[in-house]
């Protein structure tokens, strides 16, 4: 179980993945190398899982996002889908979903051309494709890989 000291670590460091950890000792009123130990330790039990940098997409023209459910026939497919997806960088998440969908993608490109372009070429020609719906996004309001930290919302561990 995770305590109230490595919790509040976490939010810390979800703020800023990047805070010296002095700052984080001072933050904690804890010495610094009672705060590495913790980080250390949380790494190892696979709590945190990476660290790593988010960049602006308008700034790398990645300015248009859609969500794509691919419907497939895994059967008809000449390799397995998820990871040939997984493989693509234009898709930022994949997801195998359960209805009658089989994959949810997150696609993020340039703009409407780029988009068609990315589908045509990339996966309504694929081998096991049956169907595709896409969805604009016309703006967000909030996208994040945050997770909300109480003790009570930590899944116990063996």
């Amino acid at each position: 179980m995770i305590d109230d000291v490595s919790l509040k670590i976490l939010e810390i460091l979800q703020e800023k993945a990047r805070i010296p950890n002095v700052e984080v000792a001072r933050q904690m009123d804890m010495a610094p190398s009672a705060v590495l130990e913790r980080i250390r330790k949380l790494e190892r039990q696979g709590i945190i899982d990476g660290y790593e940098v988010r960049l602006n997409p308008d700034q790398f023209n990645r300015r248009l996002i859609a969500f794509v459910t691919v419907n497939v026939c895994e059967q008809k497919a000449k390799q397995p889908l998820g990871p040939y997806f997984a493989a693509l960088r234009e898709i930022q998440e994949v997801h195998y979903v359960s209805g009658k969908d089989c994959y949810l993608l997150k696609v993020r490109v340039a703009d409407n051309g780029d988009l068609y372009r990315f589908l045509q070429e990339k996966i309504i020609l694929m081998a096991g494709v049956i169907h595709t719906q896409t969805t604009q996004v016309l703006h967000t309001f909030k996208e994040t890989a945050k997770l909300p930290l109480t003790n009570s919302t930590v899944e116990q561990r063996n």
